[in-house]
């Protein structure tokens, strides 16, 4: 995946020759050494040729930047189209290369996550960063910080509990300050019901994997009905309650959905002219990247539309959607019958997460930190119950529009007869 595509050796009697073979561009290089048992050097870089000349050309002697030039044999490259594919590229290769260090290379921190914990009898909600099959996790946010902050405001909404202890259902227990406070259904001393419990966090489960859409959706239907039945203290509190879980989900960011639901494709600008490099998200896990090349000749043109249908595979029988018909090359897009779209799973508290394999959280890591960059690049689109054909085409033709050239600041004009400068 994301291959090394380019190479060539290192022959320090040609070295002209060899560094204006590499392009200009942004990209991952990797400076393969002589010894079989010395270790690759692998970077990513704005620039492929200064970086291969500040590491292979003759040092200064002077200056105490690495140089390679004595146990360098060759190198290899990929010219990347943007930060995302780069950052991907540098990855699947230090993995495969650098297997003890690649994290460390990366700077991989685990994602920040909110997890329905179901291995307890009475399961709490609570903020981590290790992904384990024994529970629903949503997320991924922009940092502990920020799942912390948003964790304290959303459980405030409901009653399940907050604290670490192992509940035994003893009357005689005296609870804690939450319970006091009516914050808590109280299971450690039989406040509730097994039933009403699990009812409770099941309503947790929905807000968050509808994006608290139906929280407030029931909120204004019992404020409607209060209001229609002239109960207007219970309105007015209704009406409170709205505004507060209004509050406290407003900063819900779009990525932050339930992980094995997490679907979402990544569109980039490819490396070449007229190329959109396509990311699929299935499950929190990234498929291997489909490039799409417009205006490359090809002898069986085919619609955008159905290259797209291939590629995420959603049943024929789903609504066309009109496009032109330009001639496209694709590459990397695999069978489609390998390609389906897991099922969207229900509330079910037997359920959660059934797989959490080490790539999981680093795929989800990666995606976060490129979602949460300011600016970020390219464009993202998720699906809900399929997925959203027409934003996806219009997507891709933003993708392919030229950048915008840089605003010029608009120069103060200086009033006639004054000075300009404050030395006279």
């Amino acid at each position: 995946m994301l291959e090394l595509d380019s190479g060539q050796a290192f022959d320090p009697a040609c070295e002209e020759d060899f560094f204006a073979a590499i392009p200009q561009r942004p990209g991952v290089l990797l400076v393969e050494p002589r010894t079989a048992a010395a270790e690759p050097h692998l970077v990513r870089t704005a620039d492929l040729r200064r970086a291969a000349e500040r590491l292979l050309r003759f040092p200064d002697a002077s200056s105490k930047r690495l140089n390679l030039r004595d146990v360098a044999a060759a190198i290899r490259y990929r010219v990347t189209g943007s930060k995302f594919e780069q950052t991907l590229a540098l990855y699947y290769q230090a993995k495969q290369r650098l297997p003890h260090r690649y994290r460390d290379l990366l700077r991989l921190r685990r994602p920040a996550l909110l997890k329905v914990n179901l291995r307890n009898e009475y399961p709490r909600c609570y903020v981590t960063q290790r992904l384990r099959s024994d529970g629903f996790y949503f997320g991924p946010f922009a940092s502990r910080h920020a799942a912390d902050a948003f964790a304290e405001g959303f459980l405030d909404l409901f009653k399940i509990r907050r604290c670490q202890i192992k509940i035994h259902r003893d009357p005689a227990f005296p609870g804690c300050i939450y319970s006091e406070m009516k914050m808590c259904l109280a299971p450690c001393f039989a406040g509730c019901t097994k039933d009403e419990y699990d009812a409770e966090l099941a309503r947790v489960l929905e807000t968050l994997d509808t994006t608290g859409a139906s929280l407030t959706a029931a909120l204004e239907r019992e404020r409607a009905e209060a209001s229609e039945a002239l109960q207007f203290e219970r309105a007015a509190l209704l009406h409170k309650r709205l505004e507060k879980a209004s509050g406290a989900l407003r900063g819900l960011p779009e990525l932050v959905q339930r992980i094995e639901n997490l679907d979402a494709v990544i569109l980039q600008r490819g490396a070449e002219e007229k190329t959109v490099a396509l990311f699929t998200l299935r499950g929190g896990l990234l498929d291997e990247p489909v490039f799409l090349r417009f205006g490359e000749q090809s002898s069986q043109p085919r619609s955008i539309d159905a290259i797209l249908r291939q590629t995420l595979h959603v049943p024929a029988t789903a609504p066309a959607v009109s496009a032109d018909s330009a001639p496209l090359a694709v590459e990397g897009a695999p069978p489609a019958a390998s390609r389906q779209s897991a099922p969207r799973e229900s509330h079910d508290l037997r359920g959660g997460l059934r797989a959490a394999p080490p790539e999981l959280s680093e795929h989800l890591s990666l995606v976060a930190r490129w979602f949460y960059s300011k600016p970020r690049e390219g464009e993202i689109l998720f699906r809900e119950k399929e997925w959203p054909y027409r934003r996806i085409l219009r997507a891709i033709g933003r993708v392919l529009a030229p950048p915008a050239p840089p605003a010029i600041p608009a120069k103060s004009a200086t009033p006639a007869g004054t000075a300009s400068s404050s030395n006279s």
